[in-house]
């Protein structure tokens, strides 16, 4: 047992495909809209979009790529119009921690945030927020997502 736990630490994108599929929630009022493809040449890509009073309020995209170390999430957010919110050169990096059946935990560069992705069924998707409090990691859900055909 203690063997496969080692080897989840590594992680493929394997590890995530359950993300895969459009998926759409509400956040802060509005619609929220989220797709992931399938694993293919050693990435998967995403985005959300946001939407607040029937217009865009945010995007992110997203590319989870595969290094030795296991999947990275690199996101990159933009106002509307495109405008970007990091520099040319830069993204916000998750690397992953750990995974176990349709969930997998990612920590922000800076060790700032942990983000949980989870399918907590067949037609829901979760990403929860963790920041530490009292040397202990709490998290809320972000955002909850349900499967659209």
């Amino acid at each position: 047992m203690s063997s496969q736990a080692q080897t989840t630490t590594t992680g493929t994108l394997a590890d995530i495909s359950f993300l895969e599929g459009h998926w759409l929630g509400t956040y802060n009022g509005g619609p929220i809209e989220a797709g992931w493809t399938a694993p293919a040449g050693n990435n998967i890509m995403g985005y959300i979009r946001m939407i607040k009073d029937d217009k865009p309020a945010l995007y992110e995209v997203f590319a989870f790529e595969q290094t030795e170390k296991g999947p990275v999430a690199l996101v990159k957010h933009f106002k509307p119009g495109l405008i970007a919110l990091e520099e040319k050169a830069v993204s916000d990096r998750y690397n992953f921690i750990e995974a176990k059946k349709n969930q997998a935990l990612f920590e922000k560069d800076d060790i700032s945030v942990r983000i949980i992705y989870e399918r907590r069924s067949q037609n829901q998707l979760v990403i929860q927020r963790g920041k530490l409090e009292d040397n202990k990691w709490v998290f809320i859900d972000l955002f909850v997502f349900n499967r659209i055909p």
